[in-house]
């Protein structure tokens, strides 16, 4: 039973659940219904509809061990394709016109996944990327909307259990992964949010 609600919250709270989720509802806060479609879809597309069919056509192959890319050495490819792909998101937001709110969210992603890949490359070590994006998503939805949406630290606290207690990381590649959501990628939302 422990190992299905586990397998179940890694599976629902997966990174790229909230990364499709996360853009349509910073959007909305300043948005015409249709803009927040627009540039809604955007994001999600570039930021993670993109990189997880990538990930998911190379784990049917056999270039990785699943749609979670659970060995470090993995995630070369999809950390590379995500980087691309939401560069030209970005591009394409910045030559639409898109809002400063979405242009801080993709800023943020793109800060979060240059740290993640200096970590998995440079340190030769698997930060979670489940708990990072859960946390960011935490930070950067309270900014948006108030402390009301606090209330997501239960689901992102739900995740980062499960990603160890399915043995997929350790307690510290958790806590890593937390912190750098956290700092990172809600802290450069805050940041890029405020500046502009």
């Amino acid at each position: 039973m422990v190992e299905k609600v586990a397998r179940g919250a890694t599976e629902v709270l997966a990174p790229w659940v909230w990364v499709v989720l996360l853009p349509f509802a910073v959007a909305a806060a300043t948005e015409s219904v249709w803009m927040t479609l627009v540039w809604g879809f955007v994001v999600a597309l570039t930021a993670s509809i993109i990189p997880m069919a990538v990930i998911v056509r190379g784990a049917r192959k056999g270039k990785w061990d699943g749609h979670h890319v659970t060995n470090r050495e993995g995630r070369v490819v999809p950390l590379l394709t995500a980087g691309a792909s939401l560069t030209a998101g970005t591009v394409i937001m910045f030559l639409g016109g898109a809002p400063r709110s979405v242009l801080a969210l993709a800023g943020s992603m793109f800060a979060a996944l240059v740290v993640s890949m200096a970590i998995t490359f440079g340190l030769r070590w698997k930060i979670s990327l489940h708990a990072a994006v859960a946390w960011a998503a935490v930070v950067t939805l309270t900014v948006v909307y108030g402390p009301w949406w606090l209330l997501l630290a239960v689901p992102a606290a739900l995740v980062s259990w499960s990603r160890v207690e399915l043995g997929d990381h350790t307690t510290a590649q958790v806590l890593a992964g937390s912190v750098m959501g956290v700092v990172v990628g809600g802290g450069c939302f805050w940041l890029l949010s405020s500046a502009w």
